[in-house]
């Protein structure tokens, strides 16, 4: 098990992110591992995104792992299972691929150990994933502003089940405390929808 780091929370831009990781000791084998956490529609897809291009690493969504609705623990352990162990085995990764809309999995995206890996979902910094991250980022925003964001994101698919997935955020939140444990805390509200 690795040893055991300081944990001082601060508030950064988004844009430090980078320079922070690479900071970082790798934890997932040679692969340093950012973990991008917070509650839904708080923006982590929107920042993943934009650190995988500024940065030219591969990101896995956990949206991508959790199966549906009800999947945020499954999601989870796949994340671990699937993705972190092999990496820190120093084996290439099949990553899981869900497709909503469908509902079934699809063919696995496969993802040779990179130096750099960005991990966003809810569940991203769960604590069976802490020993393979290199730096947890929590994404705080309130929740009128993350409801509107993911109601205007992804409309009606979303409206039936965001009591649901609340719920599992809740549970996991309360078991992990994600938020306390982050080296370091990013404003959602520099993203726009």
């Amino acid at each position: 098990m690795p040893a055991e780091r300081s944990r001082t929370t601060c508030q950064v831009p988004a844009d430090q992110l980078p320079a922070l990781l690479r900071a970082a000791p790798p934890r997932a084998g040679r692969t340093r591992v950012l973990a991008i956490d917070g509650r839904s529609g708080a923006g982590k897809t929107m920042l993943g995104g934009r650190l995988t291009r500024q940065m030219h690493a591969p990101c896995v969504s956990l949206e991508q792992l959790y199966g549906g609705w009800d999947g945020l623990q499954a999601g989870i352990e796949r994340l671990i299972e699937e993705v972190l162990e092999p990496l820190a085995a120093g084996r290439p990764v099949a990553v899981p691929r869900y497709d909503w809309l469908a509902r079934r999995w699809l063919a696995p995206d496969l993802l040779d150990a990179p130096p750099l890996l960005i991990v966003e979902g809810v569940g991203a910094g769960a604590l069976a994933a802490a020993p393979h991250v290199s730096l947890l980022a929590w994404l705080e925003l309130s929740e009128t502003a993350r409801r509107e964001r993911a109601l205007a994101r992804d409309g009606s698919l979303y409206a039936g089940h965001w009591e649901m997935w609340r719920a599992q955020e809740e549970i996991y939140l309360a078991a992990t405390r994600t938020a306390e444990r982050a080296d370091v805390i990013v404003s959602g509200e520099m993203f726009e929808a």
